[in-house]
């Protein structure tokens, strides 16, 4: 039980790597808060386990009062707060040209200063814990960019810098920060763009997928579940030594030049 007597909040956790994340955590023994906007979402995952082991809060990371009240919600479940895991995200199309203003912010406001939030209330609670761990979810779209998401794409990168600017202010206190770079993950949300490139492109869904994965080293698009265990290795005191750290997760397509993904 590599996180035994830990309590975590995961923002998001209602779907997709967030879901997994928490099955880990808790199947690794932490007691756990799953976050997000849709309480039937969080609901389904909460009951897969004990009232003891997982509680949910509704809540929108964009809202100040919503994130304090999720953070005083995890402590008074478990008592303190070790780990943070900044999961929650959107993503709308656009480029900068054609991208509404009012989108602009809104993706900013759940990317970047959702988690900005979070650690703003959640750091007092960590450091009287004696430290923590930090684990906030970019994209590979932060340091390759990605067609036509320039909002998600630079929101992905600035949490990038808050992230290491936090190992950097709050390592003195025991406070660990990094970040996960996952590639393509089946998810409610990579499930919406896949249907959506699919059209755009004229062709189905199916035949996106596998023009997806056929370019990459492993050949497939990953479940939530295969990322699972390095947010656990992240969370634990195995990762006791690591901090301001970018883990790419991606079935090597970061490796792969530009013009290999492009057919």
């Amino acid at each position: 039980m590599r996180l035994q007597g830990k309590v975590a909040l995961i923002t998001g956790g209602g779907t997709g790597i967030g879901a997994a994340v928490a099955e880990a955590f808790i199947g690794e023994g932490a007691r756990v808060c799953i976050a997000g906007r849709r309480r039937e979402v969080l609901q389904k995952v909460a009951l897969r386990f004990s009232d003891s082991q997982c509680t949910f809060c509704t809540a929108d990371v964009s809202r100040l009062e919503d994130v304090r009240r999720m953070v005083a919600a995890t402590v008074a479940f478990g008592g303190k707060l070790d780990i943070v895991v900044n999961n929650a995200a959107m993503g709308v199309p656009g480029s900068v040209v054609d991208m509404d203003v009012s989108l602009w912010q809104q993706v900013l406001d759940t990317n970047l200063t959702g988690p900005f939030l979070v650690l703003k209330y959640a750091i007092p609670h960590m450091i009287r814990a004696g430290g923590g761990s930090i684990i906030n979810v970019a994209s590979l779209g932060a340091i390759r960019g990605l067609p036509n998401v320039a909002a998600y794409c630079a929101a992905k990168a600035g949490l990038l810098g808050l992230s290491r600017q936090v190992a950097i202010d709050y390592g003195p206190q025991r406070i660990r920060s990094n970040v996960v770079l996952p590639g393509a993950f089946r998810s409610e949300m990579f499930d919406r763009r896949l249907e959506e490139t699919a059209s755009a492109a004229g062709i189905s869904v199916e035949e996106r997928l596998n023009a997806m994965a056929v370019p990459t080293p492993l050949k497939r698009v990953a479940f939530p579940s295969e990322i699972a265990g390095l947010f656990v290795y992240l969370a634990g005191d195995e990762s006791a030594y690591t901090t301001a750290s970018e883990f790419i997760c991606d079935a090597g397509v970061h490796a792969l030049d530009a013009s290999v993904l492009a057919g």
